[in-house]
């Protein structure tokens, strides 16, 4: 068994039906970790040690937001910034998130097809999500590739509950620890895994 925490910031909650539907889907478990950053610290008034000491209670950080400016809520980005300290989390000693994994789960308002070299966008999701990655990297964690709802601005209510199933299929499936790293490597997107046995 895996503890997962879902560090969660959406700032605009009560306007997304794909989030809405996401959250629904979270299974009600002991190892299963739901943070709403946005409910929290609406001064952003982050408590950085108690942020810190989540942290190291669980194995799993996964990142759900909405895609805004090819990022994330400013919340979650201040909570990188302060949270993941100098000497703690990077820099000498600083290996308190060594091992932990890490991931994007990330809903974006433009369709897969914007998202290409010759899409509306001109980059990939991965190319956005760069900075997480490296942030992942510089922690010493090991960085899994993002789980995606698109095209939220458009799609149907059955394609959103088929991505909302996809979801909680996938939060089973880390919390018990059924998968295998090497082949989670060798995908583009963590969907992948909810519909293949790897």
């Amino acid at each position: 068994m895996k503890k997962v925490l879902i560090l969660f910031a959406h700032p605009r909650m009560e306007k997304s039906r794909a989030n809405t539907l996401l959250l629904k889907q979270i299974p009600t478990a002991d190892n299963i970790t739901f943070h709403d950053l946005y409910e929290l610290y609406p001064d952003f008034n982050i408590d950085v040690e108690a942020e810190k000491q989540l942290l190291l209670e669980h194995d799993i950080i996964i990142l759900q937001h909405p895609f805004y400016w090819y990022s994330c809520p400013p919340l979650m980005k201040q909570w990188i910034d302060m949270v993941l300290e100098f000497g703690w989390a990077y820099g000498p000693g600083g290996t308190a998130l060594k091992d932990k994994i890490m991931f994007n789960a990330i809903t974006t308002g433009g369709a897969d097809t914007a998202y290409r070299t010759e899409g509306h966008n001109r980059y990939t999701v991965h190319e956005y999500l760069r900075p997480f990655e490296q942030t992942a990297y510089l922690c010493k964690m090991i960085y899994f590739p993002p789980f995606l709802v698109q095209g939220t601005h458009r799609i149907t209510d059955e394609d959103l509950w088929r991505m909302s199933e996809q979801y909680l299929i996938l939060l089973t499936k880390m919390s018990q620890g059924n998968f295998t790293e090497s082949h989670i490597k060798q995908i583009d997107y963590l969907n992948e895994i909810c519909v293949k046995s790897i």
